[in-house]
């Protein structure tokens, strides 16, 4: 049996709508909220009034072939008028290809329209994604995101592409397929419509077990997903060998699979069975049609053509009016989309530029200062959402105090470092001078002007960052490098290679600067993965540098060899400098000691060792050795 029309008024289509979750119906979107819906459909109104009057004319032309089929019945076959049949026939076909035609256009608009709605979607969610603050990355989970950008775009296009040609074709099929039957005999209309409820009872029933199927299809899909992301990256493999895991992992996991396969038997049963059922209904609906309308036309009530015209009537119908039932459940799970798409567009940035934000003068005197800054990190409630944590609500405790009135000055062409025990604020300082987080009193300037001021855009040019745990993306060396500056030259490429101390080992690879480094650069060592970060730095040559444990990774040998390097490169320039070894501190120009998110002293390593303090105390207990 054949279902007409490009509105998917049977068939799969109609089956997945009974897929999801009843419940939605029941969700209320508010007006403001389709509001903003219409305004993603603005730049496509044009499309979207063309795109309907396509689908109405397709199925206009499947309401009107039945009547063509009767009048080659009733006034050419039943009167023997050649002429007749044979010009009618020319007009089957000829509605044949305009439905073709239609059915071609209204793909083309859909797609048209479908696909620029997930660009624009997608676009503006990465976009407005990437100016998150720091924390809300810290908080959220990483598939959650994904899905708003995969699984809840596509479903937010379909509010204007399936389910409205869905919605449009079906209710002008089931309007106009309604009329012409009764206008060519109400008595088995009646008959065909009571057949109905038979077959929509029991789908609706059976649409309410498959969507629970379902939604623990997507949720056991999640938690596979999750842990192939987690235990196939190198950190999480390595650390299932470490274990000796690997037969707990599979197990685990091929007990999901397990399940997600007797789901899909379980779904595939039901589809079956809506098919069939669909299919049976239809079948007795055409017997009884056949049986009255035969009996009708012998009587001379009806003619043989009217009898052939309600038939196909029938294979037009059900499907559109089954599909209609379950219609409000197809429009509130896109609109529903919609909303989860916006919720992530309407978390504000707590970073953000200010109205009149300047750029930072290129030519800046960039000394750092902090002046009486106090910080905590934000709440869960402030910077991220229930749904992008997995949790049923954010926690709205607010932290402690990280800093508490601190206050120095990095002047220009100075080294500064930072020591203190674990969780001294060391850091969070570092996040606070690239504008990573906002202070939450007090004020942080480079170069004289509040980083608050000025663009940031203009700052991060000026602040270069090198961290404990550098990241690289999986790319080439040379593409991780050109991310600091995308016009870099080879020579200087070369250059910056070579004063990181690592210019032979990447020339010694078959494909020098050209290797790919692997996932977050996991195919080099620590060591060399700090080197390239390194690299990338002194490619960039910011006016104001901050080392947040650079040199961890590296041996006694590497590490004086790079301190040498950086040593030629933050010449002239503002370094702030977070380490734990002594070879670091020594250079520096002043030291800011901090214990509990304080500064308690500040000075030389020569003064800082004459008095008594808490420098004293971690010099003798962490230094000295490696002095020795």
């Amino acid at each position: 049996m054949s279902m007409h029309g490009s509105g998917g008024g049977g068939g799969p289509a109609m089956y997945r709508s009974f897929r999801l979750d009843p419940s939605v119906a029941r969700r209320r979107v508010t007006r403001d909220v389709l509001r903003r819906i219409l305004t993603f459909a603005r730049p496509y109104r044009r499309l979207l009034a063309v795109f309907l009057v396509v689908v109405a004319l397709d199925a206009a032309v499947g309401a009107v072939t039945p009547l063509v089929y009767q009048r080659i019945i009733d006034d050419g076959i039943s009167r023997g008028r050649t002429g007749v049949v044979l010009a009618l026939a020319g007009v089957v076909a000829l509605l044949a290809l305009v439905a073709a035609g239609l059915t071609l256009a209204s793909r083309w608009f859909s797609a048209r329209i479908g696909e620029g709605l997930i660009l624009d979607l997608r676009t503006q969610v990465f976009d407005h994604v990437q100016r998150m603050p720091l924390a809300f990355f810290s908080r959220t989970q990483t598939g959650a995101l994904v899905q708003r950008l995969n699984g809840d775009v596509l479903g937010a296009q379909q509010a204007f592409t399936s389910t409205l040609s869905n919605v449009v074709s079906n209710v002008l099929t089931v309007v106009l397929v309604i009329a012409a039957m009764l206008s060519l005999s109400w008595q088995i209309t009646l008959v065909s419509l009571v057949l109905l409820p038979v077959f929509v009872l029991p789908v609706r029933a059976m649409g309410r077990r498959l969507a629970a199927v379902t939604a623990e299809s997507y949720t056991l899909n999640a938690a596979m997903g999750q842990t192939m992301t987690e235990r196939f990256n190198v950190a999480g493999a390595q650390l299932v060998k470490l274990y000796g895991r690997a037969a707990d992992e599979t197990a685990v996991f091929s007990g999901r699979a397990a399940r997600v396969r007797d789901i899909g038997i379980t779904s595939a049963m039901y589809s079956a069975v809506f098919r069939v059922g669909l299919t049976l209904v239809a079948a007795v609906a055409v017997a009884i049609v056949y049986g009255l309308g035969g009996v009708l036309a012998i009587q001379g009530s009806l003619t043989v053509g009217v009898v052939v015209a309600l038939t196909s009537y029938l294979t037009r119908l059900y499907g559109p009016i089954t599909a209609l039932s379950n219609v409000q459940v197809d429009i509130m799970t896109t609109l529903v989309s919609f909303e989860r798409v916006l919720e992530v567009l309407d978390l504000e940035p707590s970073v953000r530029d200010a109205p009149d934000a300047r750029p930072l003068p290129a030519d800046v005197v960039a000394d750092v200062e902090l002046d009486d800054v106090s910080f905590r990190y934000p709440a869960a409630s402030e910077v991220s959402l229930a749904s992008l944590e997995s949790v049923a609500r954010l926690q709205t405790e607010v932290p402690g105090t990280t800093l508490d009135h601190v206050s120095f000055r990095v002047p220009h062409g100075h080294l500064v470092a930072l020591v203190g025990p674990s969780g001294a604020g060391k850091t969070t300082i570092s996040a606070l001078v690239a504008r990573l987080y906002d202070t939450t009193s007090g004020t942080v300037r480079v170069g004289g002007h509040d980083v608050r001021d000025v663009t940031q855009t203009s700052l991060r040019d000026a602040v270069g960052i090198v961290t404990q745990d550098a990241h690289l993306f999986h790319d080439t060396i040379r593409a991780n490098l050109l991310y600091a500056r995308p016009d870099a030259t080879d020579a200087e490429m070369d250059e910056a290679l070579r004063r990181a101390q690592i210019a032979d080992l990447v020339h010694r690879l078959p494909d020098g600067v050209d290797t790919v480094v692997g996932d977050r650069g996991y195919r080099l060592s620590g060591g060399e993965r700090q080197r390239l970060a390194i690299a990338r730095l002194l490619l960039k040559a910011p006016p104001v540098v901050v080392l947040d444990e650079a040199t961890a990774h590296l041996d006694s040998e590497s590490e004086a060899a790079v301190q040498r390097a950086l040593g030629e490169a933050l010449q002239g320039r503002t370094a702030l400098v977070i380490a734990h070894r002594l070879s670091t501190i020594r250079e520096a120009d002043s030291i800011v000691v901090l214990d509990e998110g304080r500064v308690v002293q500040q000075g030389t390593h020569a003064e800082l060792l004459a008095a008594s303090g808490l420098y004293r105390e971690l010099y003798e207990t962490q230094y000295a050795a490696s002095e020795s």
